[in-house]
């Protein structure tokens, strides 16, 4: 599946939502910076069933190296939903595996 990320990333096909370029503008993230996690990221979370799309968390870099997180649906582009900086109230240190609740 992140290849496929990949592939629509390079290609410019990516769906920004108005909320969700506000949620980043608020957060300090660059849309550079959701494209670098996606290029060079991980996929942490696979969410098969989400509606419209499948979507999945992914575990990556801001440009400036800070931790982020991109949540994305995958169709025929990609549909950007958020990006954050994880933190260890929700995450264990790694900031990859989530606390359990």
């Amino acid at each position: 599946m992140i290849d496929e990320f990949r592939r629509l990333c390079i290609e410019g096909k990516i769906h920004w939502t108005t909320h969700g370029l506000k949620r980043m503008q608020a957060r300090g993230i660059t849309i550079a910076d959701v494209k670098n996690c996606i290029m060079h990221g991980e996929i942490i979370e696979d969410y098969p069933d989400d509606y419209p799309y499948p979507s999945a968390l992914i575990f990556g870099h801001a440009i400036d190296g800070k931790i982020i997180h991109v949540v994305c649906g995958l169709d025929e582009e990609i549909y950007f939903i958020t990006a954050y900086e994880p933190t260890t109230e929700k995450f264990m240190d790694d900031l990859k595996t989530r606390r359990q609740r």
